[in-house]
């Protein structure tokens, strides 16, 4: 048994008294937003070939298929392969990362940048014009269509967003990746 603030007992390993691996919270995390991203690109590609931007909630989105050939915001257009090798690199890390994972929070921001990461990548892969060089799929406008106000994204990028924020806001908190805090609580004022 462990003793007081998770310490390890006499006939418990420093490892056993450690959180335990978060390696399947990352896996479930990562596959469930790719699968979401595969599948809501493969209807979008189905249904939004050829169409007019579509509003939904009243105008606050737009939803319409481009084929982006670059990174967020236009950036990169033109070096898809070189966003394809980046975006393969983020994955090898990630998956070598995870391991060392300890942390809830951690692990879901992390499945979430790696599924964000796989799905575009498989797009740079596996979408016309060819092998790294294929144009990501995406199908969301807000505000007005065509990407006027704010660039037009798919459920990878947003995966990816969410997952940064998320792991800024821990490191913020001095939760790391390995279970431990490293920020002391605030102690409350004394009257």
């Amino acid at each position: 048994m462990s003793s007081e603030r998770g310490a390890p007992s006499d006939g418990e390993s420093v490892a056993q008294a450690l959180p335990r691996r978060r390696v399947g919270v990352l896996a479930v995390v990562a596959a469930a937003a790719f699968v979401l991203d595969l599948i809501t690109k493969i209807i979008v590609t189905a249904t939004l070939e050829g169409s007019e931007p579509i509003p939904v909630l009243g105008g606050l989105a737009y939803l319409q298929l481009v084929r982006n050939p670059g990174a967020a915001f236009s950036i990169a257009t033109g070096m898809t392969w070189v966003l394809a090798l980046i975006a393969a690199a983020v994955v090898v890390v990630l998956v070598w990362f995870a391991r060392r994972l300890r942390s809830a929070g951690w692990a879901v921001g992390l499945g979430l940048v790696l599924a964000g990461a796989l799905g575009n990548l498989v797009d740079r892969i596996f979408r016309a014009p060819g092998p790294l060089r294929g144009h990501v799929v995406d199908f969301v406008s807000l505000f007005s269509p065509d990407g006027e106000v704010w660039p037009v994204f798919n459920v990878a990028d947003s995966a990816i967003c969410v997952g940064g924020v998320l792991v800024v806001v821990l490191t913020l908190l001095g939760k790391e990746y390995d279970g431990r805090t490293t920020r002391a609580p605030r102690k409350k004022a004394t009257a």
